[in-house]
């Protein structure tokens, strides 16, 4: 077995709200802007949809929903006069622009510190060495990929798919990550410290990796990659009988009728949905698309820093809708919980570890709680283990940054679940 070697102080890149948060307004994604492919969603009655298939090859079929596919310039002005036909460009996603200095690799082999603030802060315990718990609960992390060899995470490894590549909508036993945005993501969930317990400890480090790659290395991708992940991960869950978690570190300024139809769709069948606000704020109405679904829990981020008694929540984390504070209701557009985001230490692609803040490190915590929740009681429903967590944000107000307050307001939602 290959051992750790320490070599000596670590290089770490902070990027400042890095979160898979945007829409095409935020900068070039790959494929549309250079007007050579067109990624579209096409809709219509059922014998046109099929002469199209035909013609153009489906990449996903969403059935009433319609198909995408994938066409040059001169197809797809073909279809834009197809009268029988409806056609609209795909959504794109790509890091937000305060990402785009991401974090360089780390020359630190064995970490500096084994359990990072944020997981200290969940477990409400700041002697804690070692964390426990999500043994049998899977959890989805749709992302950039995962190193899937850190020694850290290839224990817990269960599945490995990317949904991204060109010639094959569906790869399986592929989920490279490049870009390292999600293989930070996964460390949080479940870093189990490694077989040598010289590692970082996640929320739950028995729970068991889906590592989908919904987002190329550059962080850039297409809603309707996103939107299949989600369907497939809940058809996996329901196909193995197994409950499953899905983390969306990801989204947009605006909706998409693809990932929304298949949020509902997850929640429905049985899985937990859990997002990131978005880093877009203090200003309110700020909260990002999947988070701001109903069927999602969106996750705004909380620094290491006590105001007024509490955590304070990040002043990069995205704000819900004023309006509807102080309601205990979860309604579209509004915060649910926070969680720590704010200069978070995890695993690196590398192999080794390195520090991040965002909501997209916030919503990692709670997926992982959720798992080590579910792990414990596996006869709760997905809509009872969201209740639990409801209930557990309430034990813990946070009152600190613009917009926090007493109960339920629009910045922090119902408060900080913990584990205790």
């Amino acid at each position: 077995m290959k051992k750790r070697t320490k070599f000596g102080s670590a290089l770490m890149s902070v990027a400042l709200g890095v979160s898979v948060f945007a829409s095409a307004a935020f900068g070039q994604a790959p494929e549309q802007a250079s007007k050579d492919s067109y990624r579209v969603l096409i809709q219509g009655p059922s014998a046109e949809k099929s002469k199209a298939k035909g013609n153009y090859g489906t990449r996903w079929d969403f059935g009433t929903k319609g198909f995408t596919t994938t066409v040059n310039e001169s197809q797809y002005k073909a279809l834009q006069k197809n009268k029988n036909l409806k056609v609209e460009l795909v959504d794109e996603v790509q890091l937000d622009s305060r990402a785009a200095a991401k974090p360089g690799p780390s020359t630190q082999a064995v970490p500096s510190q084994q359990v990072p603030w944020g997981i200290k802060a969940i477990y409400n315990d700041s002697t804690i060495t070692k964390t426990s718990g999500g043994d049998g609960i899977k959890v989805a992390v749709l992302d950039t990929g995962a190193y899937t060899s850190h020694i850290d995470l290839r224990d817990n490894v269960e599945q490995c798919k990317d949904f991204t590549q060109r010639t094959s909508s569906l790869v399986n036993g592929v989920c490279n990550d490049k870009n390292g945005h999600g293989t930070h993501v996964a460390g949080t969930v479940l870093a189990n410290g490694g077989s040598d317990g010289l590692g970082i400890y996640g929320v739950a480090p028995q729970a068991e990796l889906w590592a989908y790659k919904v987002l190329n290395d550059r962080g850039s991708g297409y809603s309707d990659d996103i939107a299949a992940a989600i369907r497939h991960a809940a058809d996996e869950a329901s196909r193995l009988g197994v409950k499953t978690v899905i983390s969306m570190s990801l989204g947009s300024s605006s909706k998409d009728s693809l990932i929304a139809s298949a949020v509902d769709y997850a929640y429905g069948k049985g899985t937990l949905v859990v997002a990131a606000a978005g880093n877009s704020g203090p200003s309110s109405n700020t909260i990002g698309y999947p988070g701001a679904l109903v069927n999602a829990v969106a996750v705004a981020s909380l620094d290491n820093t006590i105001v007024n008694g509490t955590y304070k929540v990040s002043d990069f984390s995205s704000r819900g809708n004023p309006a509807t504070a102080g309601d205990y209701v979860i309604q579209e557009r509004d915060i649910e919980v926070s969680a720590p985001g704010g200069s978070i230490y995890s695993t690196s692609s590398s192999g080794g570890y390195t520090t991040m803040s965002g909501t997209s490190m916030a919503t990692p915590h709670v997926a992982g709680l959720a798992a080590k929740i579910w792990s414990s009681n596996k006869s709760l429903s997905n809509v009872q283990l969201r209740s639990d967590l409801q209930n557990r944000a309430k034990l813990y107000d946070i009152k600190g940054g613009t917009g926090a307050g007493t109960g339920d307001d629009y910045a922090s939602g119902f408060g900080f679940p913990r584990v205790k």
